[in-house]
């Protein structure tokens, strides 16, 4: 997957066009860096209707490139590098989104089925409390 970054484009775009292939993860957007291995506080969370050219100093057009195998920390660093862009991935957990500080070894393919796997225990545990309460 390539991902199109230029100054106009909004950072729900972006967000959109990443979580197209991987529908388990998102990609948020901090106005600081992350801390190696610690969470980014939600204070520093980018309102995501903001455009490229309003959240960094980079105007140019350019492409990230995106696939499989790409380990999050590497992909949280080119869009830091290339574009001046801080991303941070999320994985879902349940109802939930997990940053993804612990696990930015992982590839994105494993991130994405450890959150479907995540899902599906979570939706067969809502269909049990269904049930449960539906017997009461």
């Amino acid at each position: 997957m390539t991902i199109f970054i230029t100054p106009d484009k909004t950072l729900k775009e972006i967000q959109s066009e990443f979580s197209k292939h991987f529908s388990y993860l998102k990609l948020e957007f901090f106005s600081r860096p992350q801390a190696a291995g610690k969470a980014t506080k939600k204070e520093y969370m980018q309102n995501n209707a903001l455009h490229v050219k309003e959240v960094t100093k980079s105007k140019t057009d350019g492409v990230i490139d995106i696939h499989n195998e790409t380990v999050v920390r590497e992909l949280e660093k080119n869009f830091r590098e290339d574009f001046g862009l801080n991303v941070q991935v999320f994985r879902k957990s349940g109802k939930i989104w997990l940053e993804t500080t612990a696990t930015d070894n992982w590839t994105l393919a494993y991130q994405n089925s450890q959150g479907q796997e995540l899902d599906k225990a979570n939706l067969s545990n809502d269909k049990e409390e269904n049930d449960y309460h539906e017997q009461l």
